[in-house]
């Protein structure tokens, strides 16, 4: 409720944790957690208790006598992260910390952070290209594209319910399966599948259609539409199956269970699209 334009960015209350970390590689591990406190004028007693309390919360107390080239990025990101907590800030800047890490590291690192932003109960604006970050993560989330932001919302209502194409797009992986109208000459299983995809009520005025790959089945042969099996990935809990549609110019997804017979590339098989979960979009890419 305090409007910050106009205070000096050290009174306003707000603490960033850079991608690059920035640490000062001649400090210790607790010199450089302390240092803005000591830049503040506290004193050395509470510098060390607040610094000690940090490191404690993010589990890096034995590291505090390192220097930063003796740590893994891990570690130097909890560091950094532990610099802006002993601040108390009234709002965390996250500026894609995870970027640098590896993916399992990233992985832990991402539920330690959700672990410490209940703890604290500190606001936290986190940016990230990641979009499993960004919904696994945020509360609310906003969309930019182009400096424009696309929509706000809770994780699931932008996944449900995207406002257009470009949030449709960029939640989920694998991603959505889009379905443009088919023109008059445009071939049979091309055709079948945009009827099936617009039975619903929004499907009149439909410049194009989404689909997202888990709600994309196989049928039994004869009663679906033909597709053929152009590559499968088998991630052990699923398979993503990319499937080619005659008159279609890119690959639909979906995603399948893993105790599914196993598809051999060149196989035809027959798709049962769910048109329950289908996504109408006008010619603007807005969803009807």
């Amino acid at each position: 409720g305090q409007r910050a334009n106009d205070l000096r960015p050290s009174d306003r209350g707000a603490a960033m944790v850079f991608q690059s970390y920035a640490l000062y590689p001649h400090m210790t591990v607790a010199d450089n957690m302390g240092f803005a406190l000591r830049m503040a004028g506290v004193s050395r007693s509470e510098r060390d208790a607040k610094v000690r309390q940090a490191a404690e919360v993010l589990r890096i107390t034995e590291l505090l006598a390192r220097y930063p080239k003796e740590l893994s990025g891990g570690q130097r990101q909890r560091v950094a992260i532990g610099r802006a907590i002993v601040r108390q800030p009234k709002v965390f800047l996250f500026d894609e910390p995870l970027s640098n890490l590896d993916a399992a590291l990233r992985v832990n690192t991402r539920i330690e952070l959700s672990r410490l932003h209940r703890q604290l109960g500190t606001t936290m604006i986190y940016v990230t290209h990641d979009q499993v970050e960004a919904m696994t993560m945020g509360s609310r989330i906003a969309v930019f594209n182009q400096g424009r932001i696309e929509q706000v919302g809770a994780p699931l209502d932008l996944y449900n319910r995207p406002a257009n194409r470009f949030v449709a797009g960029f939640l989920g992986a694998p991603r959505i399966n889009f379905v443009d109208r088919p023109a008059a000459d445009a071939s049979g299983p091309h055709r079948a599948l945009w009827a099936v995809l617009t039975t619903g009520p929004a499907g009149a005025a439909a410049h194009n259609v989404g689909l997202r790959p888990e709600h994309l089945h196989l049928a039994a042969d004869g009663e679906g539409l033909a597709a053929t099996v152009a590559l499968c990935e088998h991630l052990g809990d699923t398979t993503i199956a990319y499937l080619q549609v005659d008159g279609l110019p890119e690959l639909l997804h979906a995603k399948l269970p893993a105790d599914q017979a196993p598809l051999a590339a060149g196989a035809t098989v027959a798709l049962a699209p769910d048109a329950a979960w289908a996504l109408a979009f006008d010619d603007n890419g807005r969803l009807i």
